[in-house]
């Protein structure tokens, strides 16, 4: 067992005061059979109202609501988690799954519903020709296709973190053959599902830079962070990181799931003001034994 401190603050800045909206935050640690949240607790300035709720997927949302005006806003939210994932999982997959193509239940199809439906617009099949390059025959063993796929989009896409706001379609990801850790993983999430498979995508932290080959660049350890996730049958959710080529979550602390990567941003707000009004934002994250 490891045993973590989280520490996350986000500073907004702006040239006046401005009222501020309501913000959606989405930072306290998604526990799981594999992370148990010992503590939670959550800051701001100026202060605010929050209350608490789970969306569809199960997430903790809070929303935090402003009185008068502020020149800026600090939210920080620290958190100490335990982790308990093997660095070396083992996955026991259905016989039923064990090779690509196999087919979901019935039930199975029904629940994971759009989480097995591509979200990308894609009319001539390019994202899907992309996917099938990765499957070998008529009978691919499925975890090792899964495992092709994370590390072709860790080598044949250049890693480049990427502050900026928004996220890259996968077809622009492959064609500009570089992305940031969201990119990655909605690449690879939309790739699975055009082969049919379930996936949702994470946001979280990384807590310790895995072991990669040394032409991979890799996303910064303490940091925020994105993946994905894969439903196989037997086995159930299987954590892929493609910016890492990294299969299973033993360095990973979940925030948020979603279907797609607006639903699980860990933050996100408005505010009432001159359009020139907003100045910046930092981010800091820390995360430590």
């Amino acid at each position: 067992m490891t045993v973590l401190n989280i520490r996350h603050r986000t500073t907004y800045r702006y040239r006046e005061a401005v009222q501020l909206g309501p913000h959606r935050l989405m930072l306290r640690p998604r526990e799981s059979r594999d992370v148990r949240l010992l503590s939670s607790t959550l800051e701001m300035t100026p202060n605010a109202s929050v209350s608490w709720t789970n969306d569809v997927f199960g997430n903790a949302v809070a929303t935090a609501g402003f009185a008068g005006l502020a020149d800026g806003l600090t939210i920080e939210s620290r958190a100490v988690v335990e982790l308990g994932a093997s660095p070396w999982p083992v996955f026991d997959i259905a016989a039923s799954a064990i090779h690509y193509p196999f087919l979901y239940s019935s039930e199975e199809r029904c629940d994971l519903g759009a989480l097995a439906v591509p979200q990308t617009f894609d009319p001539s099949g390019r994202l899907a020709g992309w996917a099938r390059g990765f499957v070998r025959g008529t009978r691919t063993d499925t975890l090792a296709l899964l495992k092709d796929m994370v590390a072709g989009v860790a080598s044949g896409i250049g890693y480049q973190s990427r502050e900026a706001e928004g996220t890259q379609t996968p077809l622009q990801t492959i064609d500009r053959g570089w992305g940031s850790c969201r990119d990655f993983a909605v690449l690879f999430a939309e790739a699975a599902r055009s082969l049919g498979l379930g996936a949702r995508i994470i946001s979280g932290y990384l807590y310790s830079q895995p072991t990669a080959p040394s032409d991979v660049q890799t996303a910064q350890a303490g940091s925020t962070h994105a993946w994905a996730e894969i439903f196989v049958p037997g086995a159930g959710w299987i954590t892929f990181d493609p910016t890492h080529r990294a299969v299973g979550g033993f360095n990973l602390i979940p925030l948020a799931v979603g279907r797609v990567i607006a639903q699980v941003m860990p933050l996100t707000g408005t505010f009432l003001g001159r359009t020139d009004a907003y100045q910046g934002m930092s981010v800091e994250v820390e995360v430590t034994p």
